[in-house]
């Protein structure tokens, strides 16, 4: 896909869930999502908000027998359609970062759009759950995230005694960093890589 339309519509369907997502890179910030998770829902929408991405979902899945599938298959569909939306990757900054406080709550984000996916997650905050929702979930997403958006991300939620808090820096320094990352530079010609592709 071009970069100057940094835009995807995914649909992804398996017999455990049944996904419709469409991105724009070069948002305002808009998140429509409805997953069937509550808390998904309010992550998912502050990244929007916080990326300055348009994104909207909807999302069925086999709830009843548990969330796993269609949290780990939220994060392949909004991972495909970012690799889809930036396309060939030319005249982005490549590279973004952010430290994040959210109340008690601290996180730092460094992420590169080079297309070697890689995932550090480390949580300081060891809470299992916010009310039925497994936390540990959050891991399968990301790694899913970052493996179909071919992204490298380090996140390191420092310290944060509120779960929601925790998740919460989480989920806008990704999003911070996210949004820097694919910031056009006009000095960048080409692909930012001495390779030449990325």
């Amino acid at each position: 896909m071009s970069t100057l339309n940094r835009k995807s519509e995914i649909h992804r369907k398996t017999r455990e869930t049944d996904i419709r997502l469409e991105l724009n890179i070069d948002g305002a910030g808009n998140g429509e999502v409805d997953t069937g998770l509550p808390f998904m829902n309010h992550m998912l929408e502050l990244f929007a908000k916080h990326s300055l991405c348009d994104l909207r979902i909807n999302a069925g899945g086999d709830l009843a027998v548990d969330y796993h599938h269609t949290v780990e298959d939220l994060g392949l569909t909004l991972g495909n359609a970012v690799n889809d939306a930036l396309g060939d990757r030319c005249g982005i900054r490549r590279y973004g970062w952010c430290l994040l406080p959210m109340d008690d709550a601290l996180c730092r984000v460094a992420l590169d759009l080079g297309g070697r996916p890689f995932l550090q997650l480390d949580m300081a905050n060891r809470r299992r759950k916010i009310l039925d929702f497994d936390l540990g979930l959050i891991r399968e997403f990301l790694q899913a995230f970052t493996v179909q958006s071919r992204m490298n991300l380090h996140v390191a939620q420092l310290y944060g005694h509120d779960p929601h808090h925790a998740y919460e820096a989480v989920f806008k320094g990704i999003a911070r960093a996210f949004g820097m990352a694919c910031e056009r530079d006009p000095r960048v010609r080409g692909v930012p890589s001495s390779k030449g592709t990325l």
